[in-house]
């Protein structure tokens, strides 16, 4: 175990993209602390900020065992975010919130106004995509929520063969990205043409 402290962030990752899952005990005990201190210091409880964090470092092995991963910043900024955003979503669920969260500056080393920037993103994203309708919607969860394969989309979707499916998801997705730029904009430089 103190070996896989001394290690570097980047090796841990690798370790877990392994399937070694002594690394997560030795991330879980050293960003516990952190994560419990965001959570109390924004009207929680400590059982809360305990399940905040377990759904946290579930969420980041899921996304490290994804073949593609990289992380581009500090694993602290990267939990402490994902942490963050869970329970901004809870506060506003619970209706306990109205407007900001208070944050330890000292634990991130991104600017908050880009956090909040892409915070109203993700918002406007998921306000288009809710409202996109079927099947649309439900394809483009699959495919880029829940990792369906397009074989399985189109068994789902009663679809002749996959490269229909495959069409149906570019329109869906031409779609989505036209009312993401109709609602957010084309604030921050974001670019319609980009690639998804």
């Amino acid at each position: 175990m103190k070996q896989i402290q001394a290690i570097t962030e980047e090796d841990q990752i690798r370790l877990l993209q392994s399937g070694d899952e002594d690394v997560l005990q030795v991330i879980y005990r050293k960003y516990y602390q952190t994560i419990v201190n965001l959570v109390m210091n924004n009207n929680g409880s400590l059982q809360e900020a305990k399940d905040i964090y377990q759904e946290t470092l579930i969420i980041f092995y899921e996304k490290v065992r994804d073949e593609n991963f990289e992380l581009n910043c500090k694993l602290k900024t990267f939990l402490y975010s994902i942490s963050r955003n869970l329970w901004l979503k809870q506060l506003q669920h619970k209706k306990r919130f109205t407007n900001t969260i208070s944050d330890s500056e000292e634990y991130l080393e991104i600017p908050w106004e880009e956090v909040g920037q892409k915070e109203d993103q993700y918002h406007a994203m998921h306000t288009a995509l809710e409202s996109l309708g079927e099947p649309c919607r439900s394809i483009l969860k699959d495919f880029y929520m829940h990792s369906q394969s397009m074989e399985e989309i189109t068994e789902k979707f009663g679809y002749t063969n996959a490269d229909n499916a495959k069409n149906q998801k570019y329109k869906c997705l031409k779609r989505l990205k036209k009312m993401f730029f109709e609602s957010y904009g084309n604030e921050g430089g974001l670019n319609y043409d980009e690639q998804t």
